[in-house]
C-alpha cells in the first residue's frame, strides 16, 4: 500500500477550501494508493478551520501566521512523523484541479522522480498567469538552469507530488517565504531528480495573490536571494 498525503496550505481559502476537498474526496487512485489530506490552516482570520473540520480529513492549526512555506513545511514534517510514502502539495486557491494528481501519480509510477513538478507551461490550454508573472517565471527558469543545470519551465508551481527522499529534505530545510524557486535549488543540493508534467491550471477561484506589482520586484529580489544562498551552501550536503 503506498500512503499518499495531500497537503493543503490554507490562509483565508474558506470560499474554496470546500470545492477542493469534495472533488479531492472523490478522486479515484490507482487500487494501491491510500490518501489522506491535510488542511494546515495558517492562523486564517475566515472560517477556514471551522470548514476544514466539517470533513474526515486532518486539520493542523497553527497559532501565528508562518506563511506559505512555514505552513507546508508543517504538512511535509506530518508526512514524514506518519510515515508517509509521497507527499503533494495543492494549493487552497483551487488553482490546482484535483483531476490532474493523477498525472503526477501517473508519471511517478512510470518513473519514480523524487519530485514531479505540474507545469502549466507544457501543455496547451489552462490558465498561464499573467504576462508580469510569465516574465519572472521565465527569469527563475534561467536562474535555477545556472545554479542546478537543470531546465524546469514552471518553478513557481505549488502542484507538486514528493517521495520520501524529497518529504525528508523538505520536513528539515524547506524555505520558510515564496519556497517554490529556492526550494528547487535546495533539492538539487541533495541530489534529487525533478522533474515536470504538463497539467491544466486554473485561475484561482476568490481573493488574491499577496504578490502585486510592486511587491513581484521585492519578490524576485528576495527569492533570488534565497536561491544563491541556499546554492553557497551546497557544501553542506556533501
Amino acid at each position: 500500500m503506498t500512503k499518499l498525503l495531500v497537503i493543503i496550505p490554507c490562509y483565508n481559502e474558506g470560499n474554496t477550501l470546500p470545492l477542493i476537498l469534495e472533488q479531492l474526496l472523490q478522486l479515484k487512485l490507482p487500487a494501491h494508493y491510500q490518501m489522506d489530506i491535510a488542511v494546515v490552516n495558517d492562523c486564517s482570520k475566515d472560517d477556514t478551520k471551522w470548514i476544514a473540520d466539517l470533513y474526515p480529513i486532518v486539520v493542523l492549526d497553527l497559532l501565528v501566521n508562518l506563511g506559505i512555506g512555514g505552513a507546508v513545511q508543517t504538512g511535509f514534517l506530518y508526512a514524514k512523523e506518519n510515515g508517509f510514502d509521497l507527499a503533494v502539495q495543492v494549493d487552497g486557491d483551487g488553482q490546482h484541479p484535483p483531476r490532474e494528481l493523477i498525472k503526477l501519480i501517473d508519471f511517478y509510477e512510470e518513473t519514480k522522480t523524487n519530485i514531479t513538478i505540474g507545469s502549466r507551461f507544457l501543455a496547451e490550454g489552462g490558465f498561464k498567469s499573467s504576462f508580469a508573472r510569465r516574465m519572472g517565471i521565465r527569469y527563475f527558469h534561467w536562474l535555477n538552469k545556472i545554479l542546478t543545470g537543470k531546465s524546469i519551465y514552471d518553478s513557481t508551481s505549488g502542484f507538486r507530488l514528493f517521495d520520501k527522499s524529497a518529504i525528508t529534505i523538505a520536513a528539515a530545510k524547506y524555505p520558510d517565504e515564496y519556497p517554490e524557486p529556492a526550494s528547487l535549488v535546495l533539492f538539487s543540493n541533495g541530489g534529487l531528480s525533478i522533474a515536470e508534467v504538463p497539467v491544466l491550471m486554473s485561475e484561482r477561484l476568490a481573493g488574491q495573490s499577496s504578490i502585486g506589482n510592486f511587491a513581484s520586484i521585492y519578490y524576485c529580489i528576495k527569492v533570488t536571494m534565497s536561491m544563491l544562498f541556499i546554492y553557497a551552501r551546497k557544501s553542506s550536503w556533501l
